[in-house]
């Protein structure tokens, strides 16, 4: 399958090794992905802020860049899910391109049907299940299942999981006291575990969760799970 990597401004500007990881797990499995140099934002905090009109563009930009691939694979839940809930609605020609763009996980387990990607990491984790990925994305335990099959993974259950760590893009700048609530709450969950790494779908997400367990000098590391899929089986 030629499969095209959408990076996400997050990531490419601040954690180029998960993209790589994305590519490392797929490139495994035998499939060809491309990192195409044309694409922008998807325009997600354009449209979120109520900017429309300045979004339209990099849409178009998004639905010409992907347009000849298989499949479109992003490590980000929320990027995808402004992919696949708002451009239709948007830009309605670009419905075709958004029904082939996945989140990793569900590429992996409902596309590919793999569970098993040949990974070991030999730590205590525990998993956040990020906002959009939950709520708009559905991804139910598709990351969970392919946590699971990493060898000599351990992994913990994180106590009220499905709470926001109150990232929220823009929401953390115009609700800091709110923001800053959730974030103790959920980094005293995941304390509670004795996790040694906390993972999630979104590094936007992991930024915000991993700056409140620091800030704490718990020890604890936000990673995003991509990247302990893409570790051998030593």
């Amino acid at each position: 399958m030629r499969i095209g990597l959408f990076i996400t401004c997050v990531n490419d500007l601040l954690h180029p090794g998960t993209g790589r990881a994305v590519v490392r797990v797929l490139e495994r499995l035998g499939h060809r992905v491309e990192f195409p140099a044309a694409q922008t934002c998807c325009g997600q905090m354009h449209a979120n802020s109520g900017y429309r009109d300045e979004a339209l563009p990099l849409i178009h930009r998004f639905v010409e860049t992907f347009r000849d691939y298989d499949a479109v694979v992003a490590p980000s839940g929320s990027c995808v899910a402004m992919v696949r809930d708002s451009y239709p609605r948007l830009v309605p020609d670009s419905a075709p391109v958004a029904a082939r763009t996945y989140e990793l996980s569900e590429l992996l387990v409902d596309v590919l049907g793999v569970v098993d990607v040949g990974a070991r990491f030999p730590h205590r984790v525990t998993y956040h299940p990020t906002c959009h990925g939950l709520r708009m994305l559905r991804l139910g335990d598709r990351p969970m299942r392919l946590l699971r099959a990493v060898r000599d993974l351990e992994l913990t259950e994180l106590p009220d999981a499905e709470e926001c760590c109150g990232f929220g893009g823009t929401f953390a700048l115009k609700n800091p006291g709110v923001s800053g609530a959730m974030l103790a709450d959920k980094c005293g969950a995941i304390r509670s575990t004795g996790a040694e790494y906390v993972l999630a779908a979104d590094n936007s997400c992991l930024a915000h969760i991993g700056g409140g367990l620091s800030r704490q000098n718990t020890g604890i590391r936000a990673l995003h799970y991509a990247e302990i899929l893409a570790g051998g089986d030593a």
